[in-house]
């Protein structure tokens, strides 16, 4: 009885270490990092923002969060958009979901795959609604190209709006 005890307390003890080590970090979210402002040249119709990814959580997972503002037009009011998404980290620290939220009271689950300094996020399938694609690549140490895409059949996808940012920290 008093070896079965010991080999138990052993046991959780072992485990406990094992599930109590940080996660590793995640070379393809690294250079991803920090906060974006987007570039515009101002004219009409064009819109500015910033978006941000920070771990949180003790690394257990990654947020986006954004802010884009869009000026009136002669046929539209001005547009503010805020979204929020929480990437989430496996116990290797690998993401490969992700939900979105915004305040047009969007929510959009996402996979994730990579590529060279490339990551996509692709709507999974909801009946009746479009499949959405999100891709950050990076062009070079500090400057991001954002293209955000909506597709039918999830196989032909059309840019909706996409766009350059800058690192600012």
């Amino acid at each position: 009885m008093k070896i079965k005890m010991i080999l138990l307390i052993a046991f959780l003890a072992i485990s406990s270490v094992s599930f109590g080590q940080q996660k590793s970090s995640n070379d393809n979210w690294s250079w991803i990092m920090g906060k974006w402002i987007g570039e515009g040249s101002g004219q009409p119709g064009q819109g500015g923002g910033t978006f941000s990814f920070s771990y949180d959580l003790d690394k257990n997972i990654i947020v986006r969060k954004s802010h884009s503002e869009y000026p009136a037009t002669a046929n539209k009011p001005a547009i503010i958009h805020e979204d929020l998404m929480i990437i989430d980290l496996d116990p290797n620290g690998n993401a490969s979901k992700a939900i979105y939220f915004d305040n047009e009271n969007h929510t959009i689950h996402y996979l994730i795959s990579y590529s060279d300094k490339t990551i996509t996020l692709t709507s999974e399938k909801v009946e009746n609604v479009p499949f959405f694609r999100l891709v950050y690549t990076l062009l070079d140490n500090e400057t991001v190209n954002t293209k955000f895409e909506m597709s039918r059949d999830g196989i032909n996808f059309s840019t909706y709006i996409e766009g350059k940012s800058k690192k600012v920290k």
